[in-house]
């Protein structure tokens, strides 16, 4: 028995490889489409947008959390 073999043996079925595990999870320019435009707009049009778009800012990073993006 090779020692390839022996690794396959007693790893465990349930883990999924990397590459698997990513490609389940959608592309980060896929997802909150709807925030990142009101993000968006209200940054370009406000003055001083970090103050002025907040929560729209922490609607968009709670969303992105809800994919598995860490923003």
């Amino acid at each position: 028995m090779s020692l390839e073999n022996t690794t396959l043996a007693t790893s465990k079925v349930e883990d999924k490889p990397i590459s698997e595990v990513k490609a389940e999870r959608p592309k980060p320019c896929c997802v909150c489409l709807d925030q990142k435009q009101a993000r968006d707009e209200c940054m370009l049009v406000s003055e001083d947008g970090r103050k002025q778009c907040a929560d729209l800012i922490q609607e968009y990073k709670n969303c992105m959390k809800g994919y598995g993006f860490n923003v």
